[in-house]
């Protein structure tokens, strides 16, 4: 009977703490603004979730920071400023293109042009032929064959 009433009890506590954030916005351009923020913002504590998706607390505090700021008349762009200034490029799911992100934008292109020059030299080289040998390697090659010949 007590296991019964624990989970009965712990069936009701559980749905109590899923928290779903309900703001009013003073016009439809606010909302979609503050839509298009959480959804281009990202979770730093998930790292893999924007702020729409995740249920951490770090999240719910962003998304009312945002509400907040577009409340108080900021843009979408000065939003992200402030988000950028305070917690760096990594808030944001599309950095912008400086100089502190050249090789996040650029490195997957220079790695596939790497492995494009690679595989092209690989198959030049496969269809060029064999490699020539010298008479030097090739005596010491049919002098190996012929000692283990003999030992047979």
């Amino acid at each position: 009977m007590r296991t019964f009433c624990f989970l009965l009890l712990a069936g009701w506590l559980l749905p109590a703490q899923a928290v779903i954030e309900v703001y009013d916005f003073d016009s439809p351009e606010k909302e979609a603004d503050y839509q298009l923020l959480i959804d281009e913002l990202r979770c730093l504590v998930c790292q893999n979730q924007n702020l729409k998706d995740s249920d951490a607390e770090l999240a719910q505090d962003l998304r009312r920071e945002t509400y907040e700021m577009l409340q108080e008349g900021k843009s979408r762009q000065e939003v992200i400023d402030f988000m950028v200034a305070r917690y760096g490029d990594f808030v944001l799911y599309r950095p912008q293109f400086k100089s502190s992100t050249y090789l996040l934008w650029l490195g997957p292109f220079l790695l596939l042009l790497i492995v494009l020059v690679l595989f092209v030299r690989r198959l030049r080289a496969a269809s060029s032929g064999p490699a020539e040998v010298d008479e030097t390697t090739l005596a010491q090659a049919r002098d190996l064959l012929e000692q283990r010949d003999d030992k047979q």
